[in-house]
């Protein structure tokens, strides 16, 4: 029998995307598959649609916004129990391709060195231009970033599964062994860096992370949306705070930490003496409460807006 394959997919307030994306796995050719769905407390319906046109699935209501590193937490542990083995993190924004278990499990059964693996991400309204090609870590500076991104799809990353420092955790899926030795989320992090310290915990345990070219799906974001989200006062706390959180975790060298230093008094006096970006004022403060709730140890959700 072909491996269990555990999808979980996480709502919060997305009712129509989630119901959506459960509609394009419900026409999954690989026929080994459980879908868990997981409800962060969204009192948006979701569980009365999904049990009346899914009702294969399993339904989870968490009983509180518990975060993306939360709520995956709970679906993890379910797909554990049941005996999955391998465990797909979706993203509620997404449709999928029909042969998407298909591609990466094939990639994974061939080559059992292969522990971690991501399809290639395009934007959904802009179906042949690429959102993430896998991850890669900047290591002296300290920064992140998605492969290929706003690339148009040119067949740049061939066929063949490539080596990435990360994948996504709008699509990642692991081996069950992995999950078992490497562990769960951090649920310090909340939300954003969570499954980029995830992937560097799983390399440095020997696990191989792949980005697989041949897989594919189409995320719910759009060019336009990628660049207002990060000036949001709620994302760029995430983003910041959990940047530190990360670099901590890892281990980054000195010179990491002096790149951001140096970053973030460049940016903060950028925002606060030129009038090119008087606009982006409001976020010298969501800084300052990133970076002191850092210091404190305050991680997890955010609880007092900056």
């Amino acid at each position: 029998m072909e491996p269990l394959v555990s999808i979980i997919v996480l709502n919060y307030k997305g009712r129509e995307d989630t119901l959506a994306c459960l509609r394009s796995l419900e026409h999954l050719t690989y026929p080994h598959v459980r879908v868990i769905v997981v409800d962060n407390q969204s009192g948006d319906g979701l569980e009365d649609a999904v049990r009346g046109a899914h009702p294969s699935m399993t339904f989870i209501q968490t009983g509180a916004n518990l975060g993306f590193t939360g709520g995956n937490n709970i679906g993890i542990r379910q797909a554990l129990a049941d005996g999955a083995d391998y465990i797909l993190l979706l993203n509620n924004d997404t449709i999928v391709a029909p042969d998407l278990v298909d591609v990466m499990v094939e990639v994974m059964e061939q080559d059992r060195s292969i522990s971690i693996t991501g399809p290639m991400i395009y934007y959904y309204n802009n179906p042949e231009t690429i959102w993430s090609a896998g991850g890669e870590i900047d290591w002296s500076r300290g920064t992140t970033r998605m492969i290929g991104l706003n690339e148009a799809d040119l067949s740049q990353f061939g066929l063949s599964p490539r080596p990435v420092d990360f994948v996504s955790g709008c699509a990642l899926m692991a081996r069950r062994e992995v999950w078992e030795k490497v562990g769960l989320l951090d649920d310090r992090f909340f939300m954003y860096y969570e499954e980029t310290e995830w992937c560097v915990r799983a390399a440095r345990a020997g696990y191989a992370i792949r980005h697989v070219p041949g897989a594919m799906i189409w995320h719910k974001i759009s060019l336009e949306e990628r660049h207002s989200s990060v000036h949001t006062p709620l994302y760029y706390y995430y983003i910041t705070r959990n940047r530190l959180l990360f670099l901590r975790k890892t281990h980054a060298g000195y010179v990491a930490w002096l790149h951001i230093l140096g970053e973030y008094i460049r940016t903060f006096l950028s925002w606060t003496l030129r009038p090119k970006w008087q606009d982006r004022r409001y976020l010298r403060k969501v800084m300052l409460h990133a970076i002191a709730d850092y210091s404190l140890g305050r991680f997890g959700k955010l609880t007092l807006n900056p």
